[in-house]
């Protein structure tokens, strides 16, 4: 075998399979796109389920791909052993209804032995007990051995996910060597040894399955195979693991370059660190450029918790600044051959997680403090005898509270032999869930309606919206609270299905058109419509005026153009905007989500801090100007790729068919988008940006109004500014500047006032606690407790009091309302003796509920249980000479 890198060798691999008529399609994104079944794309043959089940029609009979993938289950055991990853890619080649076994067994050989010439005598090949078909192939026409083929059952060759298509496969092992095997007789492929190495999978779906154990041979069978390329890299360049191969290794020994230490040349746990670091730093790059962002749920969670597990295993390394940034440019230059745009998302995914490592730096210090505080409680003895339980509330409240991840936890309370209530803590995090899926019970009735949908069989609605306002069109089908039915009446609320529709069904962040239906004796408000989420229907939600509506009838349908063309308005305006945001703020800027409404736009970006007050001035400009220029737009239908090639820009995340719609402003903005616009921007009229703020971790939200909505804004700005001038009895508003900077500085001296006058009352009664000082050893102890006195005129006492007195300590409390404050001030002398300000306030705080700690000097704690305040305070002299002795 010839040493193969592990770029050449996904290259080898796609162009043979080109040879063999297949067409080579790019990875699919990580986020899955129209499958809501599937966080993250984990399989190459994911993204083909829609071909596979007939809902779309692929490209060629044949493809062939190499796909990036996630998988997350064994999230927890990644870095321990050396074959455990999140990411990697897997190769495939896959055939809808067009060859079968004969020709996926025969290429397959061809490619390992022929093009890879990977020695016969090391390759065995597994197949379903019960395929003689598949043995024939192997042996009769491939020309394998039988003793090299071994049967095995349904759980290890037997490829199926409950009801549907499925059917027997056959795996290609590669033997490692004696070396690597357990030494048992029966050694051989499918045992749990490191000898032999399952490396390319070969699915034979030939079978329909009832869900009941029926199964019934297909007309047209598939081929789905799947070989994952870090394997293959393994076999070919004689490397134990996937840490070892190439791309990989390159990226770990800029890691070991960073921590100063070098993989297999430190400690066992170092290397786990080195892996746990070298796989998420490999997943998160392909996430963030795919468009996740890291967020408390769902894949942004994923995100999130790679990252922050990357990061705390870089401080077991030794590396206490943010890193993982610089990193990324290591796994982008390894991977530009096959994925070249990741080039323009460079500083968008360095800046992404960058920011998430300079978050999770705030939240770990103050997290790794209380998990260590409850471990602290806990009792030793449980501990040593490795039967303590971490509760799973104060695992919830780390999670919930401070963003602290809880595999984090389970894996730090894991190392002290800790078990954590995870059956609690998945019951507290389902009670979160389910608040939030009621929070969302009224984001509209579409959800019963798919239901009833995917049973219908009636052609797809034909949508003349774009260059009509009007149309004619035939009532095909009527539903009303989840039935379809023959008719509806006045006062009813209905969903209607039409042959042809000039209603823009509700997608791409632009709401639906609204308007009217009529026919003869009978009307209806249209106030609604949205896509079905099969067979192409749009659902037009009405809610009858006058008559009876029935299937069959024709009905004249209107849209309310005057709603329409300010939709437009806010619509051509959000894509100004993107175009202008990117040219202040940088091309990292990608639309991140979007809601355009007759109202008002609302845009969310990537970007990684707040705007200026002049970057938004000069976004507004440039958008203005665009506006004034009255450019005219450009909207064209052509190819996904032709589209890709002119440099249209395209959504994160969307879903977007073969002939896509491309709207052009100029040579300003060029964007695939399916929603209405102005015939030229002009027609915008105004453009105001109204706030500017944070959406998520890395995601900034603009707000603005375009039009009369502007109108309106400037009205209402002049309106609060007379409001604000009659209140400080102004006559003339040109004058509101300098009254308000009169005002702020007459409050400014009062509070200056006030604090002096809060500082010699906390002085005078410093000097009252001196009669109160008892001896402890070679200390002068002072307690005192009030009432009232807030916690910042505590501290001004404890400090007054022990000015000039070495050897005393302070120890004052105060509740104000529910609320406990508890300060210690030590001098010079008494810090000395061997006290500490921070220490003594955490023994003090903690028999009365609370925490806190501080310097050798001076300390706060909060304490809850406030009416254990005085039991506190007076076991203070104990807790000092206990801290002498």
């Amino acid at each position: 075998m010839k040493w193969t890198g592990l770029n050449e060798l996904r290259e080898m691999f796609l162009s043979f399979f080109e040879e063999k008529g297949h067409t080579r399609l790019p990875s699919y994104p990580l986020v899955p796109q129209g499958d809501n079944s599937l966080l993250l794309i984990n399989s190459g043959m994911a993204p083909m389920k829609k071909f596979f089940l007939g809902q779309e029609t692929p490209p060629n009979v044949r493809v062939t791909t190499c796909q990036k993938c996630i998988r997350t289950p064994d999230i927890e055991q990644v870095g321990k052993t050396a074959r455990h990853g999140t990411y990697f890619e897997m190769l495939g080649n896959f055939s809808f209804g067009d060859y079968f076994k004969h020709e996926a067994t025969k290429w397959a050989w061809e490619f390992i032995t022929e093009r890879l010439e990977i020695p016969k005598d090391r390759l065995w090949v597994t197949i379903y007990l019960d395929d003689d078909e598949a043995f024939d192939i192997w042996t009769k026409e491939v020309g394998i051995p039988p003793e090299r083929i071994v049967r095995l059952g349904k759980d290890d060759n037997f490829w199926e996910i409950g009801a549907g298509p499925c059917g027997p496969c056959s795996e290609i092992y590669f033997d490692r060597g004696e070396k690597f095997g357990c030494g048992s007789p029966d050694c051989g492929p499918g045992c749990e040894c490191d000898r032999y190495m399952e490396f390319w999978n070969l699915v034979f779906s030939q079978f329909v399955n009832d869900g009941e154990g029926n199964y019934t041979e297909m007309e047209h069978k598939n081929i789905d195979t799947g070989m994952g390329l870090e394997r293959l890299a393994c076999i070919m360049q004689g490397v134990d693991n996937l840490f070892e191969v190439d791309t990989v290794q390159n990226i770990m020994q800029h890691i070991s370059r960073i921590a100063g230490i070098a993989y297999h040349q430190g400690t066992p746990e170092q290397d786990v660190s080195l892996r746990v670091v070298t796989d998420h730093i490999r997943s998160t790059v392909f996430m963030v450029a795919d468009g996740v962002v890291p967020q408390n749920e769902g894949r942004g969670y994923v995100l999130r918790r790679l990252l922050r597990r990357a990061a705390r295993h870089g401080r077991l390394l030794g590396i206490k600044e943010a890193f993982l940034y610089k990193v990324c440019d290591t796994v982008i230059d390894e991977n530009l051959s096959a994925y070249p745009e990741l080039e323009g998302k460079r500083g968008y995914i360095k800046k992404v997680i960058q920011n998430e490592e300079a978050r999770f730096e705030k939240t770990i210090d103050q997290g790794m403090e209380m998990l260590s505080e409850l471990i602290d409680k806990m009792d030793a003895a449980a501990i040593e005898a490795g039967k303590a339980v971490l509760p799973g509330d104060d695992a919830f409240k780390l999670y919930d509270t401070y963003g602290f991840p809880v595999d984090l936890v389970r894996e730090i309370i894991a190392e002290r032999q800790i078990a954590l209530d995870q059956d609690r803590f998945d019951e507290l995090m389902d009670q979160q869930r389910a608040r939030a899926r009621a929070a969302r019970e009224d984001m509209g009735d579409v959800a019963w309606v798919e239901d009833v949908t995917a049973t219908l069989d009636l052609p797809a609605t034909e949508f003349v919206g774009y260059g009509r306002d009007e149309a004619t069109a035939k009532v095909l089908c009527i539903i009303e609270n989840g039935e379809i039915v023959e008719q509806v009446g006045q006062g009813q609320q209905a969903i209607l299905i039409l042959d042809q529709t000039p209603f823009y069904a509700e997608s791409g962040g632009q709401v639906a058109d609204r308007g009217a239906v009529s026919g003869a004796g009978l009307s209806a408000l249209v106030t609604g419509c949205q896509k079905s989420a099969t067979g192409g229907y749009f659902l037009h939600h009405i809610q009858v005026q006058e008559g009876v509506i029935a299937t069959g009838d024709s009905l004249h349908c209107a849209i309310d153009n005057d709603y329409r063309q300010a939709v437009a308005r806010n619509h051509t305006a959000a894509h100004l905007l993107q175009a202008a945001l990117r040219q202040v703020l940088g091309d990292h800027v990608h639309q991140a989500g979007q809601l355009v409404d007759s109202h008002r736009v609302r845009f969310d970006f990537s970007h990684f801090s707040a705007m200026s007050g002049k970057e938004i001035m000069q976004v507004e400009e440039i958008v203005n100007r665009k506006i004034m220029a009255a450019i005219p737009t450009d909207i064209s239908e052509m190819s996904q790729q032709a589209a890709r090639d002119l440099g249209a820009m395209a959504l994160f995340g969307e879903k977007y068919g073969d002939v896509v719609r491309v709207c052009r402003v100029g040579d300003f903005s060029m964007e695939l988008c399916g929603g209405t616009h102005v015939q030229n921007t002009g027609c915008i009229g105004l453009f105001k940006i109204l706030s500017e703020s944070s959406a998520a971790a890395g995601i900034r939200r603009i707000e603005a109004v375009t039009g009369t909505g502007v109108i309106r804004f400037i009205g209402e700005q002049t309106q609060q500014i007379r409001d604000t001038a009659h209140t400080l009895k102004l006559q003339n508003t040109a004058e509101l500047v300098h009254k308000a900077e009169s005002v702020m500085a007459e409050l400014k001296e009062a509070g200056r006032k006030i604090e002096e006058l809060s500082s010699k009352l906390a002085a005078i009664e410093a000097e009252g606690l001196f009669d109160k000082a008892i001896q402890v050893g070679p200390v002068k102890v002072i307690t005192a407790s009030f009432t009232g006195t807030d916690a910042g005129a505590l501290r001004t006492m404890g400090e007054k009091a022990r000015e000039g007195k070495d050897d005393l300590v302070v120890v004052l409390s105060t509740v104000v309302g529910e609320k406990g404050t508890i300060c210690v001030a030590c001098g010079k002398s008494a810090v000395a003796a061997g006290l500490h300000a921070g220490k003594l306030i955490k023994e003090i705080a903690k028999l009365a509920g609370g925490s806190g700690g501080g310097r050798p000097d001076s300390a706060m704690a909060g304490v809850k249980e406030i009416f254990k305040i005085d039991e506190a305070m007076a076991a203070t002299p104990d807790l000092i000479r206990d801290m002498l002795a």
